[in-house]
């Protein structure tokens, strides 16, 4: 590993589902202090991008590397032991576990002891109301105290780059602007964020850079802000983005 290679790249990543090419060439670059967010409407290849840097798609051509290293090849939990964490998207919580639990399990690449338990209370002081409802079943929660969980599980494996996909889906409007002061938070604290998020709006605030996806392809990338006044992104956000061929 490089220290000083980027964070994360695509490098012409094409990736296939039998017969069908989802990701057509894509590039992303990330560096270890960034939020990205990745805007496309349904079909894009959005969950295809979260997975392959999951390890659950394998490239059939080009390369992801995590710090220099080519990762294609590499188990999804050799990548949360080299530090990528994902939250995945509706959370997937065990709901008959309790909260305690549900942050052990992303703990399970770490050994136990004062580590754990430092980790342990950096959750909770994220998150207060995950520290309350710690013994409760996590499947009782709202979908706000989901989300937190969530995102609490994967700061136990004591990430360099989270995956996050869809993190304001099903939350109301408060619990929106909660979650994403939180992630800029994580961030400021020393954890990059790669997101795929339907809300263009509020993403590309807290974003320093954002690419968009189009049939698995990138068709518009740039600045978080030069994105969010691009009257194009508007288009994207509703429905497909026109490009001229």
């Amino acid at each position: 590993m490089r220290e000083d290679a980027p964070l994360l790249e695509f490098d012409a990543v094409h990736t296939h589902y039998g017969d069908l090419h989802v990701l057509k060439g894509v590039d992303y670059t990330m560096s270890s202090t960034d939020i990205i967010v990745l805007l496309g409407g349904n079909a894009s290849g959005k969950s295809t991008t979260m997975k392959t840097i999951m390890g659950t798609v394998t490239p059939t051509a080009g390369e992801v590397r995590y710090r220099g290293d080519i990762i294609n090849r590499l188990s999804t939990a050799e990548r949360v032991k080299r530090g990528i964490a994902p939250v995945l998207e509706a959370r997937r919580l065990f709901p008959r576990m309790t909260v305690f639990e549900n942050l052990e399990m992303g703990a399970y690449t770490q050994k136990r002891g004062a580590e754990f338990d430092a980790d342990l209370e950096r959750v909770y002081e994220l998150f207060p109301r995950v520290k309350e409802r710690r013994t409760q079943l996590a499947g009782t929660l709202s979908g706000g105290e989901q989300q937190m969980v969530a995102i609490g599980r994967a700061l136990m494996a004591r990430p360099r780059l989270i995956c996050m996909d869809e993190p304001s889906m099903g939350l109301s409007p408060r619990f929106v602007e909660i979650v994403f002061g939180i992630i800029q938070t994580i961030n400021r604290q020393g954890v990059a964020i790669f997101m795929v998020e339907q809300n263009a709006n509020m993403a590309l605030q807290i974003a320093d850079r954002g690419y968009v996806l189009q049939t698995g392809q990138v068709v518009l990338s740039g600045p978080a802000a030069a994105l969010a006044a691009n009257p194009a992104i508007r288009e994207a956000y509703l429905g497909e983005l026109q490009v001229e061929a």
